[in-house]
């Protein structure tokens, strides 16, 4: 059923009211939070929270990935950049009204206030009906709008307007001052066209502090104030209806409009994102989410690392993946300080993005709808509560595992490193048969190889070591080396014979 005009969304295709989450673990165990704080210095604090607003359905998902499709369109975007910035100048417009001290003067700045909220959904309306929509969000808008501007309510309401702000800039008037008395007349002088326009044909340049004072400022000088009571008593039909006009424009503004300016930010926020990105020669795809075909990616990279690298000019490192049939989780072993974390952040990042319908940071992938988005990354003693790293890792897990969710993607990262091996490899075969029988995907970082054999649909990941043993950033499928582990650790903390002897 389609919902009524005053409950569309450009987040979902139905009425539901988003309810964002209060708890979200994986935006600081992914990064996430970096790369979204990261957009709010731009777009403000109050976006941030439609990166809370998740999906509830596969049909969701695809309404949104279909009108981020119409916004990654250059005149799309282009319209919509415009859109914020005409909407820009109704703020500033409402701050001078703010300011104002009578309220002839705030009637006067709130009616220009409303003009330029009307031009700007006019200007809108008109660059996205060729801007060739496809999307049924941005159709469905589209339509809206055209509704509410073809309406007669808005006719009248733009008529007014129109009418009261060209008698105000067609205001003339005359102040003479002759043996110390100052008189004040309705005035007309040749021409038209605004107060400076005159001043500058007439004076021949630019005089700042002689301005229509309904324009220029919403302060006034006490001479400009006295001049204005005057005249309101000559003309009290004219000052009459401006205060008419603003009274009867008060709540302008339409509900469903006012939802899509707050809304359309979360495309925009990141779509501004990934064109710098892609500028400096980052890759992003569209993501499919065929449920016949296994979740895999090409070029998967860390986005939050990929920011922080676009600053210092490192490279980055991107990797392949693929869960085969009946493969369910990925035991990732292998060297520290090999790449293990980043590969298991940009796993997450791809899921959550996905979700979320916005590009993602590969050549390509597929990535099927998960229903929630679980992780448990690695945690240090707690020294306010007063319990060690194992109770905290447990007291975090424990909620994930009681939650019974089917058929999310979980992630959990170096899992009970303070216990004995053999106590993590049986509290570590027992996380990953829960989550198995669960019907879930994920991965599990860890240095327990026996992990890898734990069930079935368990499949064995490693980090590569290159050249001399070096990290090489790279996930592959297989067992670690543990050799090639052991002599990573020795090198990393300076323990091969030749340092030993130095030092000592």
């Amino acid at each position: 059923m389609q919902p009524r005009p005053d409950e569309f969304s450009i987040l979902n295709p139905g009425s539901r009211e988003f309810v964002p989450l209060e708890s979200v673990p994986f935006y600081q165990d992914l990064n996430l939070d970096q790369v979204i704080d990261k957009m709010a210095v731009r777009w403000g604090k109050d976006m941030k929270k439609y990166y809370r607003y998740l999906p509830s359905s596969s049909d969701e998902v695809t309404y949104r990935r279909n009108i981020y499709g119409d916004i990654r369109k250059e005149e799309v975007y282009k319209s919509l950049i415009k859109f914020t910035e005409d909407l820009d100048v109704v703020a500033k417009l409402r701050l001078e009204k703010e300011k104002a001290r009578i309220p002839l003067q705030k009637c006067v700045w709130h009616i220009r206030e409303i003009g330029a909220y009307c031009s700007a959904y006019e200007a809108l309306g008109k660059a996205l009906e060729s801007a060739g929509l496809s999307s049924e969000g941005m159709l469905e808008f589209l339509r809206i709008l055209k509704e509410i501007l073809e309406s007669g309510g808005y006719r009248q309401l733009r008529e007014r307007i129109d009418k009261i702000m060209a008698q105000i800039r067609q205001m003339r008037f005359i102040i003479t001052y002759d043996k110390d008395r100052i008189s004040v007349e309705p005035g007309t002088l040749e021409g038209e066209g605004a107060y400076e326009e005159m001043l500058h044909e007439k004076i021949g340049k630019e005089i700042r502090h002689l301005q229509n004072p309904f324009i220029a400022d919403p302060t006034l000088t006490e001479l400009e104030n006295s001049c204005l009571e005057i005249l309101e008593k000559k003309q009290p039909k004219f000052f009459a209806e401006i205060k008419a006009a603003s009274d009867q424009s008060e709540g302008y503004e339409r509900p469903v409009l006012r939802r899509f300016e707050r809304e359309i930010i979360f495309y925009l926020s990141f779509c501004t994102l990934q064109q710098d990105m892609e500028s400096a020669g980052y890759i992003f795809s569209t993501p499919s989410s065929l449920p016949e075909k296994r979740m895999e990616a090409k070029g998967l990279y860390d986005l939050a690392l990929a920011l922080n690298c676009m600053s210092s000019g490192e490279e980055i490192v991107s990797n392949d993946f693929d869960y085969e049939e009946g493969e369910r989780f990925f035991v990732l072993t292998g060297p520290n300080q090999g790449g293990k974390t980043t590969f298991a952040r940009s796993l997450g990042q791809l899921v959550y993005l996905s979700l979320m319908g916005l590009d993602v940071p590969a050549e390509s992938a597929n990535v099927p709808f998960f229903p929630a988005l679980q992780t448990h990354f690695s945690v240090e003693e707690s020294v306010e509560t007063g319990r060690g790293k194992l109770k905290e890792e447990l007291v975090r897990l424990a909620p994930m595992m009681a939650d019974h969710q089917k058929g999310t993607f979980v992630i959990i990262n170096e899992l009970f490193t303070t216990a004995a091996s053999y106590d993590a490899e049986i509290m570590g075969r027992n996380v990953l048969k829960h989550f198995i029988e669960l019907g879930c995907m994920g991965i599990y970082v860890t240095h327990l190889r026996e992990l890898t054999k734990a069930c079935d649909g368990v499949v064995s990941l490693r980090a590569l070591l290159g050249d001399d043993n070096i990290p090489s950033f790279k996930i592959v499928r297989g067992e670690a080396d543990d050799a090639a582990c052991a002599e990573s650790v020795v090198n990393k903390y300076r323990l091969t014979y030749a340092s030993l002897k130095e030092r000592l």
